[in-house]
């Protein structure tokens, strides 16, 4: 599957991004005293509608981000507007999921699942339907508001119906079908995308979203916490116009510039949100970000890991799938498949990892694990052009899969524990959202760094050929497309081969450059883990 390549030159693009869980989810349902335990009738139900719920989220980001490809040549897109297909999501996803399982607590866990789920189903038929970038960026936003109220949404509903006896096996249930989700959602995107439509990666969450509303309204009671007073729209409001803010000036920092008025007053008005929104959380009464959590030396430094190790994970899978189809020229199904190893790692030595808090501590593996996770990173900075799987990618994806299962676990554990059992769950919601904020930032940022190595080394390369000055021009005006640049009509064959070597060779370049500063954000975090993880759990 892996040495199947397309022989025709499709000029498309991918990006696979975060195709794993963020951390701590597992932790944000243990950390609920259940409040109304369900009978064992309905367990079976609400199992199948939360995995339901979740899995559609999850098949979400990773079917559409191997779908990237086939939309961008439909849509006749940038890597730019790729960038937002994947940000408008993820920004309003990260800036409300806290949000949204505060909104569940006051007027109904249920109720609030239902409407993320219906959210979402009705944004995913838009999305199919784009017949433009800018819908289609709009369609993933709405999605992305639906998501911050359906992931929290399931992971509640099972707090409050399962009771400690019962909670444990609900959970390995739950955290084992979503595995097995993450790890097909990929390869069912890329057949998908081969033999129908790119459009089917957004109504393939028709049906199960269906399934989901069914099963909610007949089987699953509806609960509420009796002690949840208010929601923080001040802070919700402030984190997501800080973040959209900042991600807005530095994505489109590359097109327009950074002097550009817009550009510049965008990240001014993002830093000054932001600014604004640890003021405010400072002086809620029940802020959405608790700061005195903050306090703990060793719940600062999980969150600092997790921001620098998940920002390299989101930057890594939002142009690795890239570098498969365009470069290396691989098929979209081989292409959604070529992360299976890290994800089965994962999945198989989550439970073995998590023995090394009690054996070692949590400093030890969390020091030990981003190192691995770094060589692995680095490891993908060695295959060039025209490297067979195997033998270029296959290890790197071991080893970069073996030090994320070393790291996952303790994470969780060190999050639970430094806050204590009465903010577990509070301190738990915080860190999964620092995950999806690292993400958000990593592509914006990292994209700005592809985007110049890309162009310096691709200039480089032609500016000593025999190019029409017209030919130079244009390919130097749409390089911002990257590896999915489109050639001018009339080219002879020499020419055209010419100039898609360079183009793949400047792709290469950049994205080794990538996976060595995604390495040195694993050394960080290896370094924070050292220097602020406690050597033993409280």
């Amino acid at each position: 599957m892996f040495d199947a390549r397309r022989k025709s030159g499709a000029t498309k693009t991918a990006a696979h991004a975060q195709s794993m869980k963020p951390p701590c989810d597992e932790a944000v349902v243990r950390s609920v005293q259940a409040d109304r335990p369900c009978t064992d009738r309905a367990r079976r139900w609400i199992l199948a509608a939360t995995i339901l719920g979740s899995s559609m989220a999850f098949i979400d980001s990773t079917v559409v981000n191997v779908a990237l490809p086939a939309l961008q040549a439909s849509l006749h897109a940038t890597v730019v507007s790729v960038q937002w297909v994947i940000e408008s999501y993820g920004l309003f996803l990260a800036a409300l999921i806290l949000v949204g399982g505060s909104l569940g607590d006051l007027f109904g866990r249920r109720a609030i699942f239902l409407l993320g789920v219906g959210i979402f189903a009705a944004a995913s038929i838009a999305c199919g339907f784009a017949s433009n970038i800018q819908q289609l960026v709009i369609a993933r936003s709405i999605q992305g508001i639906g998501a911050a109220f359906l992931v929290p949404g399931s992971l509640s509903i099972i707090s409050a119906n399962f009771d400690e006896k019962t909670r444990g096996p609900a959970i390995g249930t739950w955290s084992g079908f979503t595995a097995i989700t993450a790890a097909i959602g990929p390869v069912l995107g890329g057949w998908l995308i081969e033999h129908a439509s790119w459009r089917w990666a957004f109504f393939i969450n028709v049906p199960l979203a269906a399934g989901v509303i069914a099963i909610s309204l007949w089987h699953i009671p509806e609960s509420r916490n009796a002690n949840a007073s208010h929601v923080d729209w001040w802070g919700a409001l402030f984190t997501t116009l800080g973040l959209a803010g900042v991600v807005y000036g530095l994505i489109e920092s590359t097109s327009l510039g950074w002097s550009h008025t817009m550009d510049l007053g965008s990240l001014i008005a993002g830093v000054a949100g932001l600014i604004g929104f640890v003021f405010v959380e400072n002086r809620a009464s029940s802020p959405m970000v608790s700061l005195t959590l903050f306090a703990s030396s060793s719940f600062s430094g999980a969150n600092l890991l997790t921001l620098f190790l998940y920002a390299a994970i989101g930057m890594f899978f939002f142009l690795f799938p890239m570098n498969l189809i365009q470069v290396q020229g691989y098929t979209t199904t081989a292409t959604g498949a070529a992360a299976l190893p890290l994800i089965l790692l994962m999945f198989f030595l989550s439970r073995w990892s998590g023995g090394f808090v009690a054996r070692y501590g949590p400093r030890i593996p969390l020091t030990i694990g981003p190192l691995i996770a770094a060589t692995g990173f680095a490891l993908f900075a060695v295959p060039g052009v025209g490297t067979g799987y195997w033998k270029g990618f296959f290890p790197a994806f071991v080893v970069l899969g073996f030090g994320m299962a070393i790291s996952v676990a303790p994470l969780t554990t060190v999050v639970m524990s430094s806050a204590g059992q009465d903010h577990a769950g509070a301190a738990s919601g915080i860190n999964n959202a620092v995950a999806r904020v690292a993400g958000v930032l990593a592509i914006a940022i990292l994209g700005i760094v592809m985007m110049q190595f890309f162009s310096s080394s691709l200039n480089r390369s032609l500016m000593g050929e025999s190019l029409p000055a017209g030919v130079l021009k244009y390919v130097q005006l749409n390089e911002i497309k990257l590896a999915g640049l489109d050639l001018p009509a009339g080219l002879d064959a020499d020419k055209t081969a010419l100039i898609r070597k360079s183009i793949s060779h400047a792709f290469v370049f950049g994205f080794r450059a990538i996976m060595l500063i995604c390495a040195g954000l694993s050394l960080a975090s290896a370094a924070i883990a050292s220097l602020m993880i406690p050597p033993k759990t409280a």
